[in-house]
């Protein structure tokens, strides 16, 4: 190979990876199905529609999106989404021999559920979506509360909601710590001698949700967490798991600012 050469190679490795063949490679379509798309004018890197054919893009900083949605760079790290059942303690280790995180996971990811960890937290007593994953950084700004993503409860509580109270608890409720204003609340049903409501918080003090519905006379019977940001739990049965979607870790990547995993 003569100098030529070697200046070409050079150049074709510090220009990134043609960009349909990275979108073919995180599963869009095919990379023929994938140009289609770049000159339909259905894709972005960082901001800026592609329709040329051979841009080179560097996968692990820019940012791509088709039709909007953010395609996340090849993943070096596990993301789970796992449906924490009641009873079950929020750690991957309990001193106390109590039943953990780790114990669910035990064995279903062998050789690597040890360096899992949990985001965020849900009291023993709640069940519902948790995000478990072996990305430190990833998982301290998904849990630290400037990024103020957004999570959802479904509360099952004591006696009959009335309209007002739903009003009361979307105008804010002042709390021993200060204020809380969910983005939403909604009265999903209510019977007898009990209410269901969905509410949806940006912030995750201690029992936030409990206690707000303590201060309006409506004391939890049970609740669950049904998301985070754009992840659902959906079907996912109690105390199974399984890997977040290309969408939801693009979502979430959106929601804390980041450029890569």
């Amino acid at each position: 190979m003569n100098d030529s050469d070697d200046r070409d190679q050079e150049r074709t490795d510090t220009d990134g990876i043609r960009l349909q063949k990275v979108l073919a490679i995180a599963g869009i379509a095919s990379r023929r199905a994938c140009e289609i798309m770049i000159s339909e004018g259905r894709v972005e890197v960082n901001g800026q529609l592609v329709v040329e054919q051979g841009r080179r893009v560097d996968p692990e900083t820019d940012v791509i999106r088709v039709d909007g949605s953010r395609i996340p760079p090849p993943r070096r790290h596990l993301y789970l989404v796992i449906n924490k059942p009641r009873g079950v303690v929020s750690t991957m280790d309990d001193p106390e021999g109590r039943k953990n995180l780790n114990d669910l996971i035990e064995g279903r990811r062998p050789g690597k559920q040890n360096r899992l960890f949990h985001v965020g937290r849900l009291d023993t007593d709640t069940d519902g979506l948790l995000i478990l994953t072996n990305d430190g950084d990833f998982a301290h700004k998904l849990a630290h509360p400037s990024y103020e993503v957004p999570k959802t409860y479904l509360a099952e509580v004591n006696g009959v909601m009335h309209p007002a109270t739903v009003k009361r608890l979307r105008e804010g409720i002042t709390l021993e710590d200060g204020l809380v204003r969910p983005s939403s609340v909604k009265l999903v049903s209510t019977a007898e001698d009990r209410s269901l409501v969905k509410l949806t918080l940006h912030e995750g003090r201690n029992h936030i949700v409990r206690r707000m519905m303590d201060s309006v006379g409506h004391p939890v019977r049970r609740l669950s967490r049904t998301g985070i940001g754009p992840v659902r739990l959906g079907s996912l049965k109690s105390g199974d798991l399984r890997d977040l979607t290309r969408d939801e870790l693009g979502g979430l990547l959106d929601l804390i600012g980041e450029s890569h995993p």
